[in-house]
Protein backbone atom coordinates (compact mmCIF):
# COMPACT_ATOMS: atom_id res chain seq x y z
CA UNK A 1 0.00 0.00 0.00
CA UNK A 2 1.24 3.30 -0.75
CA UNK A 3 2.01 5.69 2.41
CA UNK A 4 -0.45 8.62 3.17
CA UNK A 5 1.15 11.50 2.35
CA UNK A 6 4.14 10.06 0.50
CA UNK A 7 5.55 10.03 -2.72
CA UNK A 8 2.63 7.53 -3.65
CA UNK A 9 -0.44 6.87 -5.80
CA UNK A 10 -2.82 4.91 -3.98
CA UNK A 11 -4.79 8.46 -2.51
CA UNK A 12 -6.07 8.49 -6.07
CA UNK A 13 -9.84 7.31 -6.25
CA UNK A 14 -10.79 8.64 -10.36
CA UNK A 15 -9.02 10.84 -12.53
CA UNK A 16 -11.60 11.70 -15.95
CA UNK A 17 -7.93 12.10 -17.83
CA UNK A 18 -8.75 8.09 -18.73
CA UNK A 19 -6.44 5.09 -17.96
CA UNK A 20 -3.23 5.74 -15.96
CA UNK A 21 -0.25 4.43 -17.45
CA UNK A 22 3.00 3.15 -15.69
CA UNK A 23 6.84 2.96 -16.66
CA UNK A 24 9.59 1.53 -14.31
CA UNK A 25 12.97 4.19 -14.50
CA UNK A 26 15.75 3.29 -12.23
CA UNK A 27 14.50 1.88 -8.84
CA UNK A 28 11.07 3.75 -9.44
CA UNK A 29 8.07 2.80 -10.75
CA UNK A 30 5.80 5.30 -11.76
CA UNK A 31 1.90 6.01 -12.44
CA UNK A 32 1.24 8.85 -14.72
CA UNK A 33 -2.43 10.64 -15.56
CA UNK A 34 -2.45 12.04 -18.72
CA UNK A 35 -4.76 15.31 -19.58
CA UNK A 36 -5.61 15.84 -23.17
CA UNK A 37 -8.66 17.80 -22.56
CA UNK A 38 -10.24 19.06 -19.63
CA UNK A 39 -11.22 16.95 -16.85
CA UNK A 40 -11.41 16.27 -12.45
CA UNK A 41 -8.78 14.71 -10.62
CA UNK A 42 -9.79 12.75 -6.99
CA UNK A 43 -7.42 12.68 -4.10
CA UNK A 44 -8.95 10.46 -1.19
CA UNK A 45 -5.96 11.33 1.07
CA UNK A 46 -3.03 14.17 1.19
CA UNK A 47 -0.28 12.99 -2.00
CA UNK A 48 2.84 14.22 -3.45
CA UNK A 49 3.46 14.33 -7.27
CA UNK A 50 5.07 15.71 -10.18
CA UNK A 51 3.04 18.15 -12.22
CA UNK A 52 3.64 19.29 -15.92
CA UNK A 53 0.94 21.99 -17.23
CA UNK A 54 1.19 23.50 -20.88
CA UNK A 55 -1.29 25.94 -22.37
CA UNK A 56 -2.41 26.54 -25.85
CA UNK A 57 -0.19 28.18 -28.37
CA UNK A 58 -1.34 31.03 -29.77
CA UNK A 59 -2.47 31.29 -33.50
CA UNK A 60 -0.56 32.65 -36.55
CA UNK A 61 -1.00 35.79 -38.02
CA UNK A 62 -2.79 36.22 -41.34
CA UNK A 63 -2.16 37.71 -44.81
CA UNK A 64 1.31 38.66 -46.46
CA UNK A 65 4.14 38.21 -43.82
CA UNK A 66 2.06 37.12 -41.01
CA UNK A 67 3.84 36.15 -38.11
CA UNK A 68 3.66 33.28 -35.63
CA UNK A 69 2.09 32.46 -32.82
CA UNK A 70 4.02 32.27 -29.47
CA UNK A 71 3.83 28.77 -27.91
CA UNK A 72 1.87 28.13 -24.79
CA UNK A 73 3.46 28.21 -21.17
CA UNK A 74 5.60 25.94 -20.20
CA UNK A 75 5.20 24.97 -16.26
CA UNK A 76 6.42 22.03 -13.76
CA UNK A 77 6.02 21.70 -10.35
CA UNK A 78 8.13 18.43 -8.70
CA UNK A 79 7.12 17.16 -4.94
CA UNK A 80 3.84 19.03 -5.00
CA UNK A 81 1.51 18.53 -2.43
CA UNK A 82 -2.09 18.01 -2.91
CA UNK A 83 -4.73 17.69 -0.16
CA UNK A 84 -7.56 14.85 -0.55
CA UNK A 85 -9.97 16.17 -2.58
CA UNK A 86 -11.54 17.15 -6.00
CA UNK A 87 -9.37 18.84 -8.41
CA UNK A 88 -10.88 20.58 -12.19
CA UNK A 89 -8.31 20.28 -14.81
CA UNK A 90 -8.60 22.57 -17.41
CA UNK A 91 -6.45 22.18 -20.67
CA UNK A 92 -6.35 24.81 -22.38
CA UNK A 93 -7.68 24.89 -26.66
CA UNK A 94 -4.95 26.75 -29.14
CA UNK A 95 -5.30 30.35 -30.19
CA UNK A 96 -7.49 30.45 -33.74
CA UNK A 97 -5.21 31.35 -36.59
CA UNK A 98 -6.03 35.01 -38.04
CA UNK A 99 -9.05 34.60 -40.81
CA UNK A 100 -11.06 37.75 -41.47
CA UNK A 101 -8.88 39.50 -38.62
CA UNK A 102 -6.72 39.01 -36.03
CA UNK A 103 -5.37 35.61 -34.55
CA UNK A 104 -6.25 35.19 -31.17
CA UNK A 105 -4.00 34.27 -27.89
CA UNK A 106 -3.57 30.65 -26.42
CA UNK A 107 -6.01 30.16 -23.49
CA UNK A 108 -4.29 29.13 -20.15
CA UNK A 109 -3.97 25.32 -18.31
CA UNK A 110 -4.44 24.71 -14.92
CA UNK A 111 -4.10 22.53 -11.94
CA UNK A 112 -4.65 23.47 -8.36
CA UNK A 113 -2.29 26.23 -7.98
CA UNK A 114 -0.38 26.13 -11.16
CA UNK A 115 -1.81 27.59 -14.14
CA UNK A 116 0.19 28.40 -17.18
CA UNK A 117 -0.74 31.48 -19.42
CA UNK A 118 -1.82 31.10 -23.09
CA UNK A 119 0.27 31.73 -26.07
CA UNK A 120 0.13 34.73 -27.39
CA UNK A 121 -0.79 35.22 -30.77
CA UNK A 122 1.19 36.33 -34.12
CA UNK A 123 0.80 39.77 -35.62
CA UNK A 124 -1.25 40.16 -39.10
CA UNK A 125 0.30 40.63 -42.00
CA UNK A 126 0.34 44.01 -43.87
CA UNK A 127 -0.98 45.75 -40.84
CA UNK A 128 2.12 45.60 -39.14
CA UNK A 129 1.10 44.41 -36.39
CA UNK A 130 3.39 43.57 -32.97
CA UNK A 131 3.00 40.29 -31.69
CA UNK A 132 0.42 39.79 -28.02
CA UNK A 133 1.86 38.81 -25.04
CA UNK A 134 1.33 35.55 -23.77
CA UNK A 135 3.25 32.14 -22.17
CA UNK A 136 5.60 32.97 -24.90
CA UNK A 137 5.20 36.09 -27.26
CA UNK A 138 3.73 36.24 -30.45
CA UNK A 139 6.09 37.63 -33.06
CA UNK A 140 5.74 40.62 -34.51
CA UNK A 141 4.09 41.27 -38.18
CA UNK A 142 6.90 41.28 -41.54
CA UNK A 143 4.67 43.92 -44.07
CA UNK A 144 3.29 47.52 -44.11
CA UNK A 145 1.83 48.30 -47.25
CA UNK A 146 1.23 52.20 -45.83
CA UNK A 147 4.65 53.08 -44.03
CA UNK A 148 7.00 51.77 -46.00
CA UNK A 149 10.13 50.28 -44.06
CA UNK A 150 9.66 49.86 -40.48
CA UNK A 151 9.85 47.26 -37.59
CA UNK A 152 6.99 45.32 -35.33
CA UNK A 153 8.31 44.12 -32.40
CA UNK A 154 7.43 40.63 -30.79
CA UNK A 155 5.41 40.37 -27.86
CA UNK A 156 6.75 40.07 -24.24
CA UNK A 157 6.89 36.28 -23.00
CA UNK A 158 6.01 34.78 -19.40
CA UNK A 159 2.61 35.96 -19.35
CA UNK A 160 3.34 36.68 -15.52
CA UNK A 161 5.74 36.90 -12.56
CA UNK A 162 6.98 33.09 -12.41
CA UNK A 163 10.26 31.50 -11.72
CA UNK A 164 11.66 30.10 -14.09
CA UNK A 165 9.51 31.92 -16.69
CA UNK A 166 6.89 30.73 -18.63
CA UNK A 167 8.38 31.05 -21.74
CA UNK A 168 10.11 33.33 -24.05
CA UNK A 169 9.20 36.82 -26.50
CA UNK A 170 8.52 36.52 -30.50
CA UNK A 171 11.61 37.82 -32.97
CA UNK A 172 11.27 40.77 -34.37
CA UNK A 173 9.20 41.54 -38.13
CA UNK A 174 10.55 43.39 -40.44
CA UNK A 175 8.69 45.53 -43.68
CA UNK A 176 11.52 45.80 -45.85
CA UNK A 177 9.45 48.59 -48.18
CA UNK A 178 5.74 48.64 -48.89
CA UNK A 179 6.52 45.83 -51.05
CA UNK A 180 8.09 43.45 -49.18
CA UNK A 181 8.67 41.87 -45.83
CA UNK A 182 9.05 39.14 -43.13
CA UNK A 183 7.84 38.45 -39.90
CA UNK A 184 9.53 37.40 -36.80
CA UNK A 185 8.82 33.53 -35.11
CA UNK A 186 6.89 33.25 -31.93
CA UNK A 187 8.57 32.74 -28.95
CA UNK A 188 9.06 29.27 -27.31
CA UNK A 189 9.22 27.61 -23.60
CA UNK A 190 12.99 27.29 -24.52
CA UNK A 191 13.83 30.16 -26.50
CA UNK A 192 12.99 33.74 -28.29
CA UNK A 193 11.52 33.66 -31.27
CA UNK A 194 13.77 34.43 -34.53
CA UNK A 195 13.20 38.00 -35.84
CA UNK A 196 13.62 38.54 -39.52
CA UNK A 197 16.60 39.13 -41.33
CA UNK A 198 16.59 41.55 -44.05
CA UNK A 199 19.12 40.18 -46.21
CA UNK A 200 17.11 37.76 -48.36
CA UNK A 201 13.88 38.27 -46.74
CA UNK A 202 13.96 35.55 -44.51
CA UNK A 203 11.45 34.88 -42.01
CA UNK A 204 12.28 34.16 -38.45
CA UNK A 205 12.05 30.18 -37.33
CA UNK A 206 9.79 29.62 -33.64
CA UNK A 207 11.62 29.64 -30.64
CA UNK A 208 12.23 26.08 -29.46
CA UNK A 209 10.68 24.07 -26.36
CA UNK A 210 11.48 23.07 -23.36
CA UNK A 211 11.75 19.23 -22.25
CA UNK A 212 10.32 16.77 -19.29
CA UNK A 213 9.78 13.49 -18.68
CA UNK A 214 6.95 12.92 -16.76
CA UNK A 215 4.45 11.31 -19.31
CA UNK A 216 7.03 8.66 -20.16
CA UNK A 217 10.08 8.58 -18.47
CA UNK A 218 11.96 10.13 -21.53
CA UNK A 219 12.25 14.02 -22.14
CA UNK A 220 9.11 15.11 -24.61
CA UNK A 221 9.75 18.54 -26.08
CA UNK A 222 6.72 21.17 -25.66
CA UNK A 223 5.66 24.58 -26.44
CA UNK A 224 7.74 25.92 -29.85
CA UNK A 225 6.83 28.70 -31.29
CA UNK A 226 5.30 28.92 -34.55
CA UNK A 227 7.31 30.10 -37.73
CA UNK A 228 7.08 33.51 -39.04
CA UNK A 229 5.84 34.36 -42.66
CA UNK A 230 7.67 36.33 -45.52
CA UNK A 231 6.03 37.70 -48.49
CA UNK A 232 8.93 37.74 -51.00
CA UNK A 233 11.39 35.35 -49.30
CA UNK A 234 11.88 32.42 -47.13
CA UNK A 235 9.56 30.99 -44.48
CA UNK A 236 10.49 29.94 -41.37
CA UNK A 237 10.00 27.15 -39.70
CA UNK A 238 8.23 25.86 -36.30
CA UNK A 239 9.96 25.62 -33.08
CA UNK A 240 10.74 21.94 -32.02
CA UNK A 241 8.02 21.10 -29.47
CA UNK A 242 5.28 21.33 -31.89
CA UNK A 243 5.34 25.04 -33.58
CA UNK A 244 3.86 25.05 -36.81
CA UNK A 245 5.49 26.48 -40.20
CA UNK A 246 5.08 29.71 -41.55
CA UNK A 247 3.57 28.91 -45.51
CA UNK A 248 0.70 30.01 -47.88
CA UNK A 249 -2.52 28.99 -48.16
CA UNK A 250 -2.35 26.06 -45.40
CA UNK A 251 0.82 27.70 -42.98
CA UNK A 252 0.86 25.53 -40.41
CA UNK A 253 -0.96 24.27 -37.24
CA UNK A 254 0.53 23.88 -33.94
CA UNK A 255 0.66 20.21 -32.34
CA UNK A 256 -2.27 18.86 -30.74
CA UNK A 257 -1.22 18.14 -26.87
CA UNK A 258 1.57 20.70 -27.07
CA UNK A 259 1.00 24.11 -26.58
CA UNK A 260 3.01 25.14 -29.82
CA UNK A 261 2.13 28.26 -31.64
CA UNK A 262 0.43 28.50 -35.47
CA UNK A 263 2.33 29.50 -37.89
CA UNK A 264 1.94 32.91 -40.20
CA UNK A 265 0.48 33.15 -43.63
CA UNK A 266 2.75 34.40 -46.57
CA UNK A 267 0.42 35.42 -49.04
CA UNK A 268 -1.56 38.65 -49.57
CA UNK A 269 -4.53 36.77 -51.90
CA UNK A 270 -7.29 35.10 -51.34
CA UNK A 271 -8.16 32.89 -48.51
CA UNK A 272 -4.88 32.70 -46.77
CA UNK A 273 -5.11 32.23 -42.73
CA UNK A 274 -2.78 31.89 -40.04
CA UNK A 275 -2.48 28.36 -38.55
CA UNK A 276 -4.02 27.53 -35.29
CA UNK A 277 -1.76 27.19 -32.18
CA UNK A 278 -1.65 23.55 -30.74
CA UNK A 279 -3.94 22.59 -27.70
CA UNK A 280 -1.97 21.79 -23.93
CA UNK A 281 -1.76 19.09 -22.03
CA UNK A 282 -1.63 18.57 -18.54
CA UNK A 283 0.41 15.37 -16.78
CA UNK A 284 0.31 14.34 -12.84
CA UNK A 285 2.74 11.83 -12.02
CA UNK A 286 2.98 9.76 -9.15
CA UNK A 287 5.22 6.83 -7.62
CA UNK A 288 3.64 3.87 -8.07
CA UNK A 289 2.27 1.10 -4.92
Amino acid sequence: MGVHGGYYSSGISGSSGGPFTTYTSGAETYRVHTFLSSGTFKVDYPVRCDVLVVAGGGGGGRYAAGAGGGAGGFRTSANHNLSAGTYTVTVGAGGAGGTSGNASNGSDSSIDSITSSGGGRGGQGWSGQAGATGGSGGGGSGYDGNSGASTSAGGAGNGGSYSPVEGYAGGLGRAISTNCGAAGGGGGAGAVGEPAVTSGNVAGDGGAGATNNYRTGVNITYAGGGGGASYCGADGAGGSGGGGAGGGVAAGDGTANTGGGGGGSDNAGGDVYGGDGGSGIVVVRLGAL
